[in-house]
């Protein structure tokens, strides 16, 4: 055996499951960090509300796709292990294990210190037990006069067949007894939180809350009228929600239409009951649901907790938030008045903003409506991928197709948990004279982008905005999230490039500077660890720096384990899943990975390659997941002008020194917290600070 031989064989095997960690069980491992955050007493007191209401809410997300999938692998009968080398069963098992938990955790939370410290601030969620005679008389006749006639309660019995219970709905099982034949019956009463608040007010003049359900339970006598009420208790059923769209369906929106209709009768994936539920009941809904044993949580206080934003909602009390936050206006974007022309200052130098430090209103929808009221633009073309109801870009394009211009938009249907908006905005445009296109049904549209046509002398300059997110001013003002806008040329034949390959039937050889999914984003990304890993070998430096949502996908991974064994620094900075083990001797002692978890979620991705003198940094909308190299239209673009990238590089470091809401991946799994120093760093705190500082300097030296 020559000694080549021999090192290669004692080289590291590179797909050995010791080196993944399970996609499912990271995704619980982020939840946490967020359960964390609403256990911290340095955290304003209804900020950490907020966080045990998204804890639930991230929670049914969970079950309704990640756990219904993989229920789906263990009734399919497969057995083979992830790469993780965990099979489908093993991992059902442990994400039960942890959710209990981590459930536990979260009532101990709520009852032993959210509630004890809102009531010192005035605000008091109490049980019905805990009211005064008075109060309890108020709630009797407000639930004459507004409950009761919203209930329901359907019997089961001869010729009464058990109702069908949807998705996260609030439940009621009541146990009744004929007191004439001594005939013991079921019946359920569906909690009308779509109609009612789930908190009800227990006095007019203080903030004193009481569960709906609980009002209702003490009042069960007026909706079953000389029947005996054995008992009751309350329930929760979360269901398989994913959508299944047929590669071959001819009308795809019909095809997403018919799916959202079978999405509230999918099969149960979690029965959750509140502790003391009889056995009876259990016994009964058990059996009527087929809910197997797996499947089944018992819950020790307050069912689905995200309901918990109505008392997150409640006005005043500003004390108990985190400081106000308004985004400022971008420097090159202000202009006289507050109303630069974007598309002249575009011209000049590429513009980047930050969401949400800088303000989506005064730079996209700005860019759209100049856009729109410019008489040399003859196009506007956008994807939209989530948005809200009172997006002012939907009727922006409207507008144009009044005045003439060509007005294209890419509306994804399958945008999770949005389908039914999606598919409101794309009749609406369609009614208007908006060329409305849905992309093809295998592959969702992720990317972000705009294109405007504009002629200039005797040709056409394209105008482009490309963000790592959605079109969705009220998430814009949450979600953290970059925005380049640019005149490139060849960035701007590649986006209409890519709305040639959206709206019709191309498939474009190759982009001239996009990286673009499913076609050419792996190997591009891939290509420039190699490129890293090529320059260290050869004695030179590298550092290799990524900021995305999730790390999943094995190749991707595999390079980065490649680079750290070449003595690359890889610094990654990942919110939430991650399956990259760090610290493995010999694969990945260079490898570093944080997550930031806090006041705003980290949306943006960014991937830097630093190669000596030279630095090459994209942004975009794609994470490093199987689903968006393979499944999905994605984009992600260099940024390249000095000042953009020294920004985005200032972002990388201090997403990385952050020590007030970050945490470390240790090698067995586990994330450590890290500890404040004696100045402490917080990324969201520093940039607020930044921008607002750049910002007012900027109007300074206007005036």
């Amino acid at each position: 055996m020559t000694a080549e031989t021999e090192l290669a064989s004692n080289a590291p095997d590179l797909r050995s499951s010791r080196l993944y960690f399970n996609r499912e069980l990271s995704w619980l491992d982020f939840n946490a960090r967020v359960l964390e955050l609403a256990e911290d007493d340095r955290v304003p007191l209804l900020e950490r509300v907020k966080f045990a209401a998204i804890y639930t809410s991230n929670l049914d997300e969970f079950f309704m796709i990640r756990v219904a999938g993989v229920h789906d692998q263990v009734d399919a009968g497969l057995t083979e292990p992830g790469a993780d080398g965990r099979r489908p069963v093993e991992v059902l098992k442990e994400i039960r294990r942890r959710v209990l938990e981590f459930d536990h955790r979260l009532n101990v939370c709520i009852r032993d210190d959210l509630r004890p410290a809102m009531a010192k601030h005035g605000i008091e969620v109490v049980t019905y037990e805990d009211l005064s005679d008075e109060e309890k008389e108020t709630l009797r006749e407000r639930f004459a006069r507004q409950i009761f006639p919203v209930l329901t309660p359907l019997a089961v019995g001869n010729g009464r067949p058990f109702p069908y219970i949807s998705n996260l709905s609030l439940s009621l099982g009541v146990l009744l007894r004929d007191p004439q034949n001594q005939q013991r019956t079921f019946a359920r009463l569906k909690v009308p939180r779509e109609m009612l608040p789930r908190f009800v007010e227990a006095g007019e003049d203080r903030h004193r809350f009481v569960a709906l359900e609980e009002v209702i339970a003490h009042n069960l006598e007026s909706l079953f009228p000389g029947m005996e009420i054995l008992d009751h208790g309350y329930f929760r059923v979360t269901r398989d929600a994913d959508l299944d769209i047929s590669d071959e369906a001819d009308d795809l929106l019909e095809a997403v239409e018919n799916e959202l209709r079978r999405r509230r009768f999918g099969e149960v994936v979690r029965l959750e009951f509140a502790t003391g539920m009889p056995h009876e009941l259990r016994e009964r809904l058990v059996d009527a649901l087929r809910a197997e044993e797996i499947q089944v949580y018992e819950v020790e206080g307050l069912l689905d907790a995200g309901d918990l934003m109505q008392i997150y909602g409640l006005r005043g009390f500003a004390e108990l938030r985190d400081p106000p936050w308004t985004p400022v206006t971008q420097p090159r974007l202000q202009g006289d008045d507050d109303e630069a022309n974007l598309l002249a200052t575009i011209r000049e130098s590429d513009v980047l903003v930050h969401h949400p430090y800088d303000s989506f209103n005064s730079s996209v929808e700005r860019f759209v409506e100049q856009a729109v009221s410019d008489p040399d633009v003859l196009a506007i073309k956008l994807t939209i991928y989530r948005t809200s109801d009172d997006s002012p870009l939907v009727p922006a394009l409207i507008k144009a197709t009044d005045r003439g211009k060509q007005a294209v938009c890419l509306v994804e249907l399958k945008a999770r948990f949005d389908e039914q908006a999606n598919i409101t905005w794309a009749k609406a445009l369609e009614q208007s004279g908006v060329h409305v296109v849905y992309g093809h049904p295998a592959l969702k549209t992720h990317t972000k982008c705009v294109l405007v046509v504009r002629r200039e002398g005797d040709g056409v300059r394209n105008y482009v905005h490309i963000g790592t997110g959605n079109y969705h001013p009220k998430t814009a003002r949450l979600y953290t999230d970059f925005g380049l806008f640019t005149c490139d040329e060849e960035l701007g034949s590649d986006i209409a490039d890519l709305f040639n390959f959206l709206t019709g039937y191309a498939r474009p050889r190759a982009y001239r500077k996009a990286l673009v999914a499913p076609t050419h984003l792996r190997d591009g990304i891939i290509h420039e660890i190699e490129k890293t890993v090529t320059a260290v070998e050869a004695g030179g430096s590298g550092r290799i720096r990524m900021k995305m949502n999730s790390l999943v996908d094995g190749r991707c991974i595999r390079a980065l384990y490649r680079a750290s064994q070449a003595g690359v620094e890889v610094d990654l900075n990942i919110r939430g899943i991650c399956c990259l083990r760090p610290g493995v001797e010999g694969v990945s002692d260079n490898v570093r990975v944080t997550s930031v978890v806090g006041r705003f979620l980290e949306h943006s991705r960014i991937y830097a390659f630093e190669r000596d003198d030279e630095t090459r940094i994209f942004i975009g909308s794609a994470d490093l997941m199987p689903r968006n190299l393979d499944t999905r239209v994605e984009l992600v673009v260099p940024v390249e002008h000095p000042d953009l990238v020294r920004d985005l590089s200032d972002v990388l470091d201090r997403s990385l020194d952050d020590d007030t809401n970050a945490w470390d991946l240790c090698n067995d799994g586990s994330w450590d917290r890290r500890t404040p120093g004696e100045e402490p760093r917080s990324v969201h705190r520093e940039l607020m600070i930044g921008h607002a500082a750049r910002a007012a300097e900027a109007l300074t030296n206007a005036g």
